[in-house]
């Protein structure tokens, strides 16, 4: 029944901007934390950013600055808006939600963001 759809990554510039989306089903999505991660082929997953049910964030240092979670709870969907994009940025993005004492959910497909000229 837990599922989460990762969308709107895709082909941007250096120094653009993309807002991914992550539509969540069959938790009780408000009183999860949400994340972002990212991974290159070969290169370890890593956490991006992170929202608290409080709407408390933290984000890795290199996207501190450039990157924004936020999150809507009426449409269970957690959103990553990035601007000033950089090549090291290129990677497969997906988000997970996690909760004390509750089960942790699984990963979904992704989404691709590129960042090239």
């Amino acid at each position: 029944q837990v599922r989460l759809v990762e969308s709107g990554g895709g082909l941007v510039q250096p120094g653009g901007s993309l807002r991914l989306s992550c539509a969540a089903s069959g938790i009780i999505f408000s009183i999860y934390t949400m994340e972002w991660y990212r991974q290159a082929p070969g290169k370890q997953r890593e956490l991006v950013a992170r929202i608290f049910s409080s709407g408390s964030t933290n984000y890795k240092d290199a996207v501190k600055g450039r990157f924004t979670i936020s999150r809507d709870n009426a449409k269970n969907t957690v959103y990553l808006q990035m601007k000033s994009l950089k090549p090291e940025d290129t990677a497969v993005y997906y988000c997970k939600g996690v909760r004390v004492g509750f089960t942790a959910t699984d990963w979904g497909q992704g989404t691709q963001v590129t960042v090239s000229s």
